[in-house]
């Protein structure tokens, strides 16, 4: 691996064992820089700290005091900040109407204050410009069903990143957005994607043809956190194969897949 990071100090909050803050964290490592890790749970936090060699603090995105007290924390231990990456999120799948207050609530706390919050604490440590990253979704560009709170507070947060971008580019700080489609190797979207049928509908929709792992978004925030995107801010940058050009699956499609998987596996079972 090469030194794209050394010398660069990181904050990557929403990491646990397998989903893409891991990866990101393990890209970051692998490339030379400090970094911390964060979320929710302490002991899901501690064990990929250990496996990574790296710092790791446990806090909740929907307390304001949790995310002061980690940023404050996290430039004391990292010696500064340059790189701060929310993958936070909250893969909510219910029909329109019946999204309950208690969902809207816990939605907007999760992937709109919390993340906002955490902007403006990461803004306020990072003095001497710097990479703010945040994991969003194909969904906050193209439709799928019974997915409303999370697609607009994930489009909701992308366009704070942009306002980010555009208040503070004089201090030398960039802000973006990468847009994952299904990641197959991530909790959130990993197990439907492990069903024959059902990749088999997202592979049709992808021009690439195959469906996103954790490493693509890795990839990307990788460079974004490296001076080669040092010209690079306020944007969206789809990690998707091409699916934008397309669309989602239906939720009946979807369903119907799973139905499918379902039946070709009692059929074998009945078979053997």
């Amino acid at each position: 691996m090469t030194d794209r990071l050394k010398g660069k100090s990181a904050l990557v909050l929403g990491v646990a064992p397998g989903n893409i803050g891991e990866a990101i964290a393990r890209r970051y490592v692998e490339h030379g820089a400090r970094v911390l890790v964060s979320g929710r749970r302490a002991d899901a936090v501690s064990t990929v700290a250990a496996a990574l060699g790296a710092e790791w603090l446990a806090c909740d995105i929907t307390s304001q005091s949790e995310i002061n007290q980690l940023v404050a924390e996290s430039e004391k231990r990292l010696g500064g900040l340059d790189i701060g990456v929310n993958a936070t999120g909250w893969g909510l799948l219910k029909p329109f109407l019946e999204h309950s207050r208690e969902d809207l609530d816990m939605m907007n706390a999760l992937q709109f204050t919390g993340p906002f919050q955490y902007f403006q604490a990461l803004l306020r440590a990072m003095t001497s410009g710097g990479s703010i990253i945040q994991v969003s979704s194909v969904t906050a560009t193209i439709m799928f069903d019974h997915h409303a709170a999370y697609m607009g507070t994930k489009a909701g947060i992308d366009h704070v990143i942009r306002c980010i971008a555009h208040e503070f580019g004089h201090h030398r700080i960039r802000a973006n957005s990468i847009a994952p489609g299904g990641v197959a190797d991530a909790p959130m979207s990993g197990g439907g994607l492990a069903k024959p049928a059902v990749a088999e509908l997202y592979r049709r929709e992808i021009p690439l043809g195959r469906s996103g792992v954790s490493a693509d978004v890795a990839d990307a925030a990788l460079w974004l956190a490296s001076d080669e995107s040092s010209f690079v801010t306020g944007q969206v940058i789809h990690v998707s194969g091409g699916q934008t050009l397309r669309r989602n699956p239906s939720i009946s499609e979807v369903y119907g897949a799973f139905a499918a998987d379902a039946a070709t596996v009692q059929k074998s079972a009945y078979i053997g």
